[in-house]
């Protein structure tokens, strides 16, 4: 029997053990928390960490505690060779689970459900288990492998930057907190703000506020206005004409003299903006469309909408439109507004490619922005590139072709992971290809066969690239 055949034998024989391992660590809520001392993100994400740490330590690696940020796990005490990136906290439960609780997970039809299945407890699983195989099959290292399992990276990663602030880089890391074949390339992310005061007067016939999104990287699927001094007979012609050009739907109230439209369209992810009808901008659209007096409320929202027309995700309104072949076209999405009698604040999140950079990308945006009257913050991150010609990608990728039998590619795309900063990082499963797995949203899960997949993945990668 060759190595590949008694590690993926391992695999096989261990799955249930891993399916145990998974539940009990997603039976913990880990979302983050208010500090405590020794617990930088609360209880939840502390606990999660130390459920992991005691699974390690029974299974006879070395952990190292780095004050509750992280967790080290190493296979050996040799020079560093690979590192595998992934956390124990998650996202919220929210609403909306049919078929378990959030934190009361169940195997059901091959599926682990639960909040953490897919994102990151149960790939981090697939990883130990990887370490398993190797470590308890005996097979010679020259390397060390080391699981780094963190608690903060659905809220800035600030967990990640702790352990690098002590310790080196890998020579190779990657994340099974992505999907797969792997991801080398990970778009910029530019944000800009946007705000303008205004002297807090209405006219007769205005619009008193228009808000619209919470979140800085999710677009807004719903937004609301108030307009004062116009009938709804007079609205409802240009709805009507709006609704169908946008697929966004209008529904109207009236109280004390004004008019109160809400706006519903379709929420999106910021790096897939496309994916979305931007509720905010089409309820400025329409409100830009009413017969209100002038004003320099007015004039603003009109020039708002030039940098931000409805239907635009590619950035062009504010000069950054961009592709290259490494990682394709720049996003831009508009994901907060909040206009009043008084200020205006609103905020995009672009999703940039390789080749822009603060000359291309960040002084058009702001010199846009400023000429509309607007004053602009940015703050922006360069793409994230790793070679794909690699040896390091290329044996990533072989491993992956030989489990799965399919064609291992490299892959670029517009959110980013944990590896972002790190110059040899990569982002290598453990979702399989064309699985949604229901990741940040109810019932989230993992199928059982495509953690088996991963771990036997991972196994010969730890292999190949530390012996």
């Amino acid at each position: 029997m060759d190595i590949s055949e008694r590690l993926s034998k391992f695999i096989d024989e261990h799955t249930d053990e891993m399916v145990a391992d998974t539940m009990k660590l997603c039976a913990v809520n880990s979302e983050k928390g208010a500090y405590e001392e020794g617990k930088p993100y609360g209880e939840g994400p502390f606990k999660a960490l130390n459920e992991a740490m005691d699974l390690c330590e029974k299974y006879g690696f070395d952990v190292t505690n780095y004050d509750n940020y992280v967790a080290a796990v190493d296979m050996n005490d040799k020079e560093s060779g690979l590192d595998i990136l992934a956390h124990m906290d998650v996202v919220a439960a929210g609403d909306g689970w049919t078929v378990t609780e959030a934190y009361k997970p169940i195997v059901k039809d091959g599926r682990i459900y639960g909040r953490g299945t897919s994102d990151d407890k149960g790939p981090a699983m697939c990883a130990l288990y990887a370490m398993r195989a190797v470590k308890e099959l005996g097979l010679p290292l020259s390397r060390n492998c080391r699981l780094i399992l963190g608690t903060d990276e659905e809220c800035g990663s600030s967990d990640i930057k702790h352990y690098y602030a002590i310790e080196k880089e890998a020579p190779m890391t990657f994340s099974p907190d992505g999907e797969f074949p792997l991801i080398n390339v990970e778009k910029g992310q530019f944000r800009g703000s946007i705000t303008k005061s205004f002297d807090g007067k209405l006219k007769d016939r205005d619009f008193i506020y228009i808000k619209g999104g919470t979140t800085v990287n999710i677009v807004p699927g719903k937004a609301e206005a108030a307009v004062c001094g116009l009938p709804l007979s007079d609205i409802l012609p240009h709805a009507k004409e709006l609704e169908e050009d946008t697929g966004v739907k209008f529904s109207f109230s009236e109280n004390e003299g004004s008019v109160v439209i809400a706006a519903e369209g379709k929420g999106a992810h910021a790096s897939t903006p496309e994916n979305g009808k931007n509720a905010a901008i089409a309820l400025c659209t329409l409100v830009a469309k009413l017969p209100l007096d002038e004003s320099e409320r007015r004039t603003a929202l009109l020039n708002f909408l030039e940098l931000f027309p409805y239907g635009v995700t590619d950035g062009s309104g504010i000069g950054i439109k961009m592709s290259d072949q490494v990682s394709h076209a720049t996003t831009c999405s508009l994901d907060i507004f909040e206009m009043t009698e008084k200020e205006l604040y609103a905020k995009w999140d672009a999703r940039t490619c390789a080749s822009s950079n603060h000359e291309n990308c960040v002084e058009p945006a702001e010199k846009s922005v400023r000429e509309k009257g607007f004053d602009v913050e940015t703050d922006f991150l360069p793409a994230h590139v790793v070679d794909g010609d690699s040896d390091f990608v290329k044996t990533l990728l072989a491993c992956y072709e030989k489990y799965t039998g399919k064609k291992g590619e490299c892959l670029a795309i517009g959110g980013g992971t944990y590896v972002h900063e790190l110059k040899n990082g990569v982002a290598f499963g453990a979702v399989g290809d064309t699985t949604d797995t229901h990741m940040h949203g109810a019932d989230e899960f993992m199928i059982i066969e495509e953690m088996k997949t991963a771990a036997k993945i991972y196994a010969e990668a730890i292999y190949e690239l530390c012996k």
